[in-house]
């Protein structure tokens, strides 16, 4: 008999509640290995002994092996005396004093659960909350780590026999699957709708699922509670059901996404290449902007003014079963869902049944409800695939980054002292590191009132609480009137915490280079378009051209300055951008010009007091006209000159509507006039596309060339900087860059000029990624 070894083993990373445990209960049970696992607040902890060979085919098996929703980032081993240990078995989780662990985000339903939900022989048949070790909820249940039931909002449903005997079978896939549960002994979901102002439960079960979906076929409007919150459903085939759900939900033109059945219905209405379905089909499963096929029979109300929808395939149980009959499936009097989040505008997703009831009562007709809390919200993931990368590098470019990634760590290219950074005002996150591990919060939503702001407050103290952060330092945006930017300073104050101010566009490169485990030692140019960020000399910044790194930036160039009549105003009514952008290319404001005949067809401010000549006041003494040099703001103006758009409803609405008429097959582009420092004067630029306008020159021929023109600029000032600071790689980051033409244009052009082009991958360009490059930049301070 070959003489004993045994090895202690310490594995880090995402190996808690995606059957760990069992897996390696019947790794050893393969190798013939005696010992035990658990579950501690520091990781999996492993003691095991054998043969040596056989420890190590078991250590290589470890790592190769690994259940699909895992993720090790670490694997130690040391060699310890055999214990005599006479079989193997998975001990009880153990608290470690200040120990950490990566937790798992929600998970798809997987193929099994999914073909137990649709067969009639199955005990859990049609039950709406089925899931096993490889799918269902994780983040959206857990209160606090080790991941063990009673730790979960599910700690107060007891297990029934059959239940329980899986839940203890290491064999079984269900083993320590802390969400498992069955009609038996687990939650169920209701229906209610309202009655003479009161609201009246009707059905559980397969009797409210029915009960839905005629509902939702005869047009009317549905709150359903899911896994990280509820949304807003309707038949998105019906433009009655549509236009009833915008007029109730005051969102006349904002993108709502949709929920298909499955791939089939996707390419009826959708182009979608293999990249598109491999991410669509994730176990993440994101909402997806596609293109919408020529001829598609949608209302194009789901999507005023573009040409992508953003398409979602079902995810959990109860999505399936809304798509279904029986066992069959797809089959409903629907085969497509608006599926939108239920919230106001900018605010995080509504998760408790009572706060729905009493906040939708206005939007929803019934609500399908289910008794398994949410502790944390989730949003969906928004996402695109890039299609101009080649090979392995195509992927994902978030635009929205929560269920599916969130709280998944990415991991940091510096390791160090913990850090807090707040984040930005819009599309807020916050991001926490420690050690490698940088811990990006799920959406929260625009920071402007009293409800996110807490939302905010209780994320944050819930990230610290499960990952064990006590934060050395707090990062925050420079602008002072920041939500995050007062409750960073307010709480550095209180706890006597140091607190480091950073410019908002070199948070935005730091993210991108973090985004990307940039470790080089020598600085990039960094190109960040976005339509506000506060600026080191008071101004809005938004058209940046830097060399930067993570410790430091310089300001290379930028688009020329010019003044935002109205302030704020001037964001949501982009006609008072295009006056400015006229003014100072000193053209005159002609009634014929689009944005002039818009502003005089407005009601007098004051009785012999027009709209349009108190803007000329602003413009002319500098009165609540701010000086800006945001390139989404270009956008905003262009697409107002072009009568496009002269007030938005959503942000982003005016360039968004701008790039979805640009002719793909222009390539005309307008007269570049960048100064020797480095400043982009658009005035030449805005006469010509005045004059093409008073050339009856086609909207789509316009907007091509303006996306020409800024890709040109984005090239003539890389390779202006390349000379001036010997530097070969580019990063791009900042909202402006969620615009796949000019994205997709100025990548190509950088590439053939030789340049290592940086895009992120991970995190959202927007300021949904902003709070990544804070910390980074936190955590590069910590270290001077």
């Amino acid at each position: 008999m070959s003489q004993l070894s045994a090895y202690r083993i310490l594995i880090n990373g995402i190996v808690q509640g995606v059957g760990f445990r069992p897996f390696i209960y019947n790794l050893a049970i393969r190798y013939d290995l005696k010992g035990w696992v658990k579950n501690t607040s520091e990781g999996v902890v492993i003691e095991v002994s054998g043969s040596k060979s056989e420890l190590d085919s078991f250590l290589s098996s470890i790592i190769s092996e690994a259940p699909p929703l895992s993720k090790i980032d670490s694997l130690r081993h040391e060699s310890i005396p055999p214990d005599g240990y006479e079989a193997f078995h998975i001990q009880h989780s153990q608290v470690i004093e200040g120990g950490f662990q990566p937790i798992s985000p929600d998970v798809s339903i997987c193929d099994d659960c999914l073909r137990e939900l649709f067969t009639p022989e199955d005990f859990r048949y049609r039950y709406p909350f089925i899931n096993c070790t490889n799918c269902g909820p994780r983040f959206t249940i857990i209160k606090d780590i080790p991941y063990d039931r009673p730790q979960t909002t599910m700690a107060g449903f007891d297990l029934c026999p059959a239940c329980e005997k899986e839940y203890n079978d290491p064999l079984d896939r269900r083993f320590h699957a802390q969400p498992v549960a069955c009609p038996e002994c687990g939650p169920e979901i209701w229906l209610e709708y309202s009655s003479q102002s009161t609201l009246s439960r009707k059905g559980s079960g397969d009797e409210a699922l029915l009960l839905a979906q005629e509902m939702l076929a005869s047009g009317k409007i549905g709150a359903i509670k899911g896994l990280g919150g509820f949304h807003l459903a309707c038949d998105a085939e019906n433009p009655a059901a549509i236009e009833t759900l915008r007029s109730r939900k005051n969102r006349p033109d904002k993108p709502l996404a949709i929920m298909m059945p499955d791939l089939e219905t996707v390419r009826i209405y959708c182009e979608i290449s293999k990249e598109e379905e491999d991410l669509l089909t994730s176990r993440q499963r994101p909402i997806l902007l596609l293109n919408r096929r020529s001829g598609s029979t949608l209302p194009t109300s789901i999507a005023p003014g573009q040409n992508t929808i953003g398409v979602m395939l079902p995810y959990t149980p109860l999505h399936y079963l809304l798509f279904s009959h029986k066992d069959q499936f797809p089959q409903a009097p629907y085969s497509v869902l608006v599926m939108t989040s239920a919230n106001f505008s900018g605010n995080p997703i509504l998760t408790q049944n009572q706060q729905v009831q009493q906040l939708l009562g206005n939007i929803a007709d019934f609500y399908i409800l289910h008794n398994r809390d949410i502790h944390i919200h989730c949003d969906d993931t928004v996402a695109r695939v890039p299609d101009f990368l080649d090979g392995d590098m195509k992927g994902i470019y978030p635009i929205r980054r929560s269920r599916g990634f969130a709280p998944g760590p990415i991991t940091s290219p510096l390791s160090g002292r913990s850090v807090l950074a707040g984040g930005a005002e819009l599309k807020n996150t916050f991001c926490l590191i420690k050690d490698q591990y940088a811990f990006l919060s799920q959406h929260i939503g625009d920071l402007k009132n009293f409800e996110t702001l807490t939302t905010y407050q209780e994320s944050i103290t819930h990230f610290e609480s499960l990952f064990r952060v006590h934060p050395e330092l707090l990062v925050y945006d420079l602008h002072p009137d920041y939500l995050s930017t007062r409750y960073i300073l307010e709480r550095s104050e209180q706890e006597d915490l140091p607190a480091l101010p950073v410019q908002h566009h070199h948070a935005h490169i730091a993210s991108c280079l973090a985004d990307n485990n940039y470790q080089g030692e020598e600085p990039v140019i960094g190109i960040s378009f976005d339509g506000i960020g506060y600026g080191k000399d008071g101004k809005i910044w938004g058209g940046e051209f830097l060399i930067a790194d993570y410790q430091s930036y310089s300001r290379a160039g930028h688009l020329a300055y010019f003044p935002l009549p109205g302030g704020d105003l001037a964001v949501r009514e982009p006609w008072r951008t295009a006056v400015s952008l006229l003014e100072q290319a000193q053209i005159p404001l002609d009634p014929d010009l689009l944005p002039v005949s818009y502003a005089q067809s407005l009601p007098e401010s004051l009785p012999g007091i027009s709209v349009l000549g108190i803007l000329e006041g602003q413009l002319r003494t500098g009165t609540n006209a701010p000086l800006t040099s945001s390139m989404g703001r270009l956008f905003d103006g262009v697409a107002s000159l072009l009568g496009i758009c002269h007030k938005i409803s959503y942000e982003g609405q005016a360039a968004i509507e701008l790039e979805a008429l640009a002719d793909p097959d222009e390539t005309g582009l307008y007269t570049l006039n960048i100064t020797e420092n480095g400043i982009f004067q658009p005035g030449p630029m805005i006469a010509e596309i005045t004059a093409d306008l008073n050339q009856d020159c086609g909207i789509p021929i316009i907007s091509a060339r303006f996306h020409n023109t800024i890709s040109e600029l984005v090239l003539e000032m890389a390779l202006k900087l390349k000379m001036t600071h010997t530097l070969k790689q580019v990063a791009l980051s900042g909202g402006v860059w969620q615009n796949m033409n000019l994205l997709r244009k100025s990548h190509k052009a950088l590439n053939k000029a030789g340049f290592k082009v940086y895009i992120h991958q991970q995190v959202p360009t927007n300021d949904g990624g902003l709070s990544l490059g804070q910390a980074v930049i936190g955590q590069r301070f910590l270290s001077e």
